[in-house]
């Protein structure tokens, strides 16, 4: 199940919206200042988010740049300022759509299925990234036609990092992404799993450092060679 972020500082609107995504079958979570955002989602995982432009805090604009640092998750973009220069600032600050107020409930799940499906075709193929080949099906992972020998939570731990190079994960994301029968996994296991999967990766490849450690913050995938 898809989880939508709401970023909404009007508390009946925000209510419809949760209410209207959950009965089409999504999964919510209302945050209602924008300086409260990006700290959430280095924590949580969110599908796609529904972004005010006006917030307490943090404007929408500040925290869609901001979030485009770590994050590709599609961002819709809500507002009454229905100005073209505030469409285009909107868009050129990495939003994927924009809807302005008034709007029907209807419309914003609409561009919800809309662009959450549009990421699903994006990802129809097997991804591939610096002579990775991962396939979720088989969960099987190679480097240039090099079988990598990787367990299933080492995989898991591949895939999610490749998804998006660049993004820092902390380690309570790992956690949350690959441990989802919620059982209780200390900060050494990661690191473990991590060590481990660099090892694997060096077998087929010594030249590659792609998985990079962030002091304080977590782990990202990156080829900087």
């Amino acid at each position: 199940m898809s989880k939508v972020l709401i970023v909404e500082d009007e508390p009946k609107l925000a209510e419809l919206m949760a209410a209207y995504l959950e009965q089409a079958g999504y999964e919510h979570h209302h945050i209602d200042r924008g300086d409260q955002v990006v700290d959430y989602l280095k924590n949580n995982q969110a599908d796609l988010m529904l972004l005010d432009l006006m917030l307490p805090g943090l404007d929408g604009v500040e925290v869609c740049k901001q979030v485009r640092q770590f994050s590709g998750m599609p961002i819709i973009m809500v507002t009454a300022k229905a100005e073209e220069i505030d469409r285009l600032i909107g868009l050129e600050m990495g939003a994927d759509d924009y809807v302005c107020k008034p709007f029907s409930p209807r419309e914003i799940v609409a561009r919800v299925k809309a662009n959450l499906r549009r990421v699903e075709l994006d990802q129809t193929e097997a991804p591939k990234t610096d002579g990775f080949d991962l396939d979720a099906d088989r969960l099987r992972a190679t480097y240039k036609g090099e079988l990598i020998d990787l367990t299933t939570v080492e995989f898991q731990l591949l895939q999610l990092l490749i998804k998006e190079p660049g993004r820092v994960f902390g380690r309570d994301m790992i956690m949350k992404s690959i441990y989802t029968d919620s059982r209780v996994v200390s900060d050494r296991t990661i690191d473990s799993h991590i060590k481990k999967l660099r090892k694997k990766i060096a077998a087929v490849a010594p030249e590659l450092n792609v998985i990079h450690s962030v002091y304080g913050a977590g782990y990202r995938f990156e080829n900087n060679d």
